[in-house]
């Protein structure tokens, strides 16, 4: 996985997300869920490789970027609770979407993460 319509193309295949662009720039992909809004991945170009912002578990994020060169704490977001995944061909595509989907489902409602898994 290293272009930003392969990462589109996985968030989509989760329940109840749409594609934004918030900012006005083609950049920034936004990926958020329908019911609350909330951003669960950002996806940009930089430095030449596409990059996806992912909210983490703080014990986990950490393990993330002991793990890979290529995770580091996230471009423009708090650096506890979001990482930046640089898609370099470095990361396995299985972990990249483990960290995509622990986002999900780090950023459902309340309500829906309780009853959902």
């Amino acid at each position: 996985m290293q272009s930003r319509k392969d990462v589109i193309k996985f968030c989509m295949e989760l329940e109840n997300i749409y594609e934004d662009y918030p900012f006005h720039d083609i950049n920034w992909t936004i990926m958020r869920h329908k019911d609350n809004s909330r951003m669960f991945a950002a996806i940009y170009e930089r430095n030449k490789y596409i990059w996806v912002n992912v909210k983490c578990d703080p014990n986990l994020s950490y393990m993330w970027r002991n793990s890979f060169n290529s995770v580091i704490p996230a471009y423009h977001m708090n650096k506890e609770h979001w990482n930046s995944i640089i898609l370099d061909g470095t990361v396995p595509d299985d972990d990249i979407k483990s960290m995509i989907f622990d986002s999900y489902k780090l950023t459902l409602s309340k309500k829906k993460n309780k009853n959902h898994f």
